[in-house]
């Protein structure tokens, strides 16, 4: 009997002994992701994405704006007030990128809350970022540290399709809708750039259908944009689509960050995700007269003689994105 008593009390003792060990493995699986980070990719990688090519490219990268921004001797709380300041004041002398501002312009301007620049800032500063391949030559040939000028030709960066299906609904649903306004938000503003506003919305009433069925069947999904004051009555809300934006809006009323309703049957998922308003939208969406200029007005009622969809101000609810696709 006292023998299985010890042999008990050893098991006992190395049991517990193993239990009080910490788990240095589960703690760094254990790794939380910084809010900035998703924040970034939602909010800023529709321009700045690393992987664009460079010819398609409609603004800088977001290492770029890292680099410009941040020297050896920039602390944290700096950086952060230089990003405030340049997104809530967007200028041509507030710029510390003017090769940037040159070629596409000066960021049109959008409303985000202060934490959401703050938490974008913040990841910015704290860690690494993706970078295209070109960039690094690029870069030291603008800092005068390489042979060139900084003129030359760099190889584009082409970006393959993303697994999604992985991803939770929510998350899944919002890289559909990110995905395709970044191809639509690319073109457009390239149109702009180059051919003025009239150009833009010609471009608008031929390619925005096309290009987002494309991406529809790209990403094996149903990707829609859908108004409660629509431009094309094709994009008119139905009547549950209104009810959510009567939810996106109030989130905007009571300065609330949205986030994608997911909607399921036994089959298919619907997301749902606010399109929203900023400085560049008010060159055909805002008030007539004053931000949309009369031959612009007068074009939007030639192609689209219902038209809704102006009178908007910065980051206001212009729609939503409904995504569907199957379990």
């Amino acid at each position: 009997m006292k023998h299985y008593i010890f042999i008990l009390s050893v098991l006992v003792f190395f049991g517990c002994k193993k239990n009080d060990r910490p788990s240095y493995s589960s703690k760094k699986e254990v790794q939380q992701i910084h809010p900035g980070k998703k924040l970034m990719e939602n909010n800023c990688y529709v321009c700045h994405n690393p992987t664009t090519n460079q010819a398609d490219r409609i603004g800088p990268p977001m290492i770029a704006i890292k680099k410009h921004y941040i020297s050896k001797n920039t602390t944290k709380e700096q950086f952060i007030a230089s990003m405030q300041n340049w997104i809530k004041n967007p200028t041509i002398e507030n710029s510390k990128m003017k090769g940037a501002v040159k070629r596409f312009g000066v960021m049109p301007k959008q409303h985000f809350s202060t934490e959401t620049i703050k938490q974008i800032s913040e990841y910015l500063f704290d860690n690494e970022i993706e970078k295209p391949k070109w960039f690094e030559s690029h870069y030291n040939e603008e800092k005068g540290m390489g042979k060139g000028n900084g003129k030359g030709k760099h190889p584009s960066t082409k970006t393959g399709q993303s697994n999604f299906t992985n991803l939770p609904y929510a998350e899944r649903g919002l890289k559909y809708a990110l995905t395709t306004k970044q191809v639509l938000g690319k073109n457009l503003m390239g149109k702009i750039q180059k051919e003025g506003t009239i150009a833009a919305l010609e471009f608008c009433n031929v390619k925005a259908f096309p290009l987002t069925d494309s991406m529809s069947v790209h990403h094996n999904a149903k990707i829609i944009r859908v108004s409660d004051k629509p431009r094309n009555s094709n994009n008119k809300a139905n009547k549950e689509e209104l009810k959510y934006i009567k939810i996106f809006k109030n989130d905007f009323l009571n300065d609330k960050e949205s986030k994608p309703i997911v909607v399921e049957s036994s089959e298919i998922v619907n997301v749902y995700y606010p399109i929203k308003t900023n400085g560049m939208c008010l060159q055909c969406h805002g008030t007539p007269k004053t931000q949309i200029t009369e031959n612009t007005f007068s074009k939007i009622k030639e192609l689209y003689p219902n038209d809704k969809a102006f009178g908007y101000d910065i980051n206001e609810i212009r729609g939503i994105w409904n995504v569907s696709f199957s379990k």
